[in-house]
């Protein structure tokens, strides 16, 4: 498959005044053309820096890209004026952030917005953004488009003002997608209902897309590829099957365990004890070692090696290491 996007050792910081906080440490992972990733992690751990550093929206003070590339159709980012990137965001790449609410003008008409996009980078006339605003309308399922366009956001409900943000995001057709959060604020009908949304898109447009959630089971509906992320590193990633059926990971494991499951009836969920570190002062070796109950002592002191369990499926854990392997094998006789 062709790749669309390649992030490769992506470091950004942001400086304080108790000091500067590496929120992500070296991320790598890539996207091929019409598939969806999922980055998964919980609050902090670095998702959302991770995907506005992508469009290059990382605020400049505080924040700073210090290391690594991210190339889009062989096209360094990190290397661009932003005059280009300007070029780029909402044409090439588009995102749709968290909270529909904010993310919509209160004081200006759906269609003032919803044009304003295309006719930036169009250069076409208002009759021809009308018409592909009513087109993208369509396209995410608004009923009565034309009257709709004269509203305001909070005229619309919490999934209409989503659908909306969609359709910005897609009404200059962008080769990539990054939903940060999409359903957070949406109750669960609308939320599959949006989910739904998505794969009709992707079918009708063929746009790749990265989603970025804590919640799994969006994960389980659309993604493609998961790439589960902790303390600013993507610690393990495969395909949905490989994270779903086979983690490797203990914090992989630990989140497949807190989540309830329809199909599994009369047990307790298992809750992460303990808290993320510091990242003010990340660890020299695993973030995970002081939450992880299968903890050695080489994990405080090295962060482990990429272990490639197949193609598609990599983990960072010493677990994996045939050493550690054959030491808990030994152990498991004993007992």
């Amino acid at each position: 498959m062709d790749t669309i996007l390649e992030v490769k050792n992506l470091h950004v910081t942001f400086s304080t005044y108790g000091g500067t906080i590496k929120a992500v440490r070296g991320v790598d992972f890539h996207l091929n053309k019409g598939e969806t990733l999922a980055i998964v992690g919980e609050s902090g751990c670095g998702k959302s820096v991770t995907s506005n550093a992508i469009m290059r929206l990382i605020p400049d003070p505080p924040g700073k890209i210090t290391n690594g590339t991210i190339v889009f159709k062989d096209k360094d980012l990190t290397a661009l004026p932003e005059k280009t990137m300007r070029s780029i965001r909402g044409v090439d790449i588009s995102m749709i952030f968290q909270d529909p609410m904010t993310a919509l003008n209160p004081t200006l008409t759906i269609g003032t917005q919803l044009m304003e996009g295309v006719r930036q980078h169009h250069r076409i006339t208002s009759d021809q953004a009308k018409s592909k605003a009513l087109e993208m309308m369509h396209l995410v399922g608004i009923p009565n488009p034309t009257e709709r366009l004269k509203q305001y956001p909070h005229q619309f409900s919490g999934g209409m003002r989503q659908r909306i943000v969609i359709a910005m995001a897609l009404i200059c057709e962008p080769e990539l997608l990054i939903a940060d959060e999409p359903t957070t604020a949406l109750d669960v009908t609308i939320q599959a209902q949006i989910l739904e949304l998505f794969d009709e898109i992707q079918e009708a447009t063929g746009v790749s897309i990265i989603l970025i959630t804590h919640d799994l089971g969006v994960v389980a509906k659309i993604a493609d590829r998961i790439a589960v992320m902790y303390a600013g590193k993507i610690i393990e990633v495969g395909t949905k099957r490989e994270i779903f059926y086979d983690p490797q990971h203990p914090y992989t494991k630990g989140l497949l365990k807190s989540v309830p499951r329809l199909d599994v009836t009369g047990e307790k969920l298992v809750p992460i004890d303990g808290t993320p570190p510091d990242l003010f002062s990340p660890p020299k070796g695993c973030p995970f070692t002081a939450r992880c109950p299968f903890a050695m002592e080489v994990c405080d002191k090295v962060y482990p090696v990429t272990t490639e369990q197949s193609d598609t499926h990599k983990v960072d854990c010493w677990l994996q290491d045939e050493r550690a392997k054959q030491l808990l094998a030994a152990s498991a006789i004993k007992q």
